[in-house]
C-alpha cells in the first residue's frame, strides 16, 4: 500500500477543487471557549480546513508531510500572515514543547493513528491544551451513500483498507486524557453533478489510477449510480461532520 505522506500526491488538483468544507458550526463550537488559541493543524493539506482557522484571526502552524499538498496549501493561504507552513508530520512536528494551545486534525487522525503521534501531541500541547479530531463522514443510512459505499468495496481494493470510517471508538478514545472528550456533529452536504461526483471520488487515495481497468470499471458504475439517484442532474452528497474536542494523553 501506498506510503501515506505521497499517496495524494497525484490528486491535489481534484482533493481543491471536490473536496467538502465544514459548516461554521464547527469551528463556532471548535473555538467557544478559546481566546484566540495558537493552532497546529496537523495533516493541514491543501488548506480547506486551516484557512478557517486563519479566518478567525488565529495564528496557525500547517504541519504537512506531502510536499505536493503543502505546496498547494501555502498558495491557497498566501494571503494570511499568520499562517506557517511546516514541512513535517504528526509523529515529528517540529514544533517546540509546550508551543500550542490547540491541536487540530481535520480528515486525517486515520493516517497517524499511532503511539508516537500521541507522544508528539503531549510533547507540543501546552498543560491546558486540546485535541480536535474532525471528519466529513458519509451517512451510510443515506441511500445513495449505501450503493456508493458497496461500490467501492466492490472495485476499489485500497478502499477498506485506508477509510477512516474504520476507526473504533477505542481508536479515538486512546488519544484523549482518560479515554474522555466532548464530541459534538453537525449537518453538511454538497451539492454535485457528475463531474463534481467523480472528482470527489478521483480526490479519494484509493480511487484507481485513471486508465486502469479498475478505474475505468468504477466510473462506469458510479455513472449508472448517479443516474439513479440525481434529481435534474444534481446529487445531494449527506455528511454527518464530527468533532471529537479534549485533553490530550500524557
Amino acid at each position: 500500500m501506498t506510503d501515506a505522506r505521497i499517496r495524494f500526491s497525484d490528486r491535489v488538483a481534484n482533493y481543491i477543487r471536490y473536496r467538502p468544507g465544514y459548516p461554521p458550526e464547527l469551528t463556532a463550537a471548535l473555538l467557544a471557549d478559546s481566546d484566540k488559541p495558537v493552532v497546529a493543524d496537523i495533516g493541514s493539506g491543501s488548506g480547506i480546513f486551516t484557512r478557517l482557522l486563519l479566518q478567525r484571526g488565529l495564528r496557525v502552524f500547517g504541519i504537512e508531510p506531502n510536499a505536493n499538498m503543502r505546496q498547494a496549501g501555502e498558495e491557497y493561504l498566501a494571503d494570511y500572515d499568520n499562517f506557517v507552513s511546516i514541512d513535517g508530520g504528526a509523529e515529528d512536528t517540529g514544533l517546540d514543547d509546550a508551543s500550542v494551545d490547540l491541536i487540530t486534525a481535520a480528515q486525517a487522525f486515520h493516517w497517524f493513528n499511532n503511539e508516537y503521534s500521541r507522544n508528539e501531541f503531549a510533547r507540543i500541547l501546552k498543560a491546558d491544551g486540546q485535541l480536535a479530531l474532525i471528519w466529513n463522514k458519509r451517512r451510510l443510512e443515506q441511500p445513495f451513500q449505501q450503493a456508493y459505499d458497496a461500490l467501492l468495496r466492490e472495485i476499489a481494493p485500497e478502499y477498506g483498507q485506508v477509510n477512516h470510517m474504520n476507526l473504533s471508538s477505542a481508536d479515538i478514545a486512546e488519544f484523549f486524557a482518560e479515554g474522555e472528550m466532548e464530541f459534538q456533529h453537525f449537518d453538511n452536504y454538497q451539492q454535485l453533478d457528475f463531474e463534481g461526483l467523480s472528482g470527489r471520488l478521483k480526490s479519494s487515495s484509493y480511487c484507481p489510477v485513471e486508465g486502469t481497468p479498475a478505474y475505468d470499471l468504477l466510473i462506469e458504475a458510479l455513472r449508472a449510480l448517479f443516474e439513479k439517484h440525481a434529481s435534474k442532474g444534481l446529487l445531494t452528497f449527506e455528511y454527518d461532520t464530527q468533532l471529537y474536542l479534549g485533553p490530550v494523553a500524557r
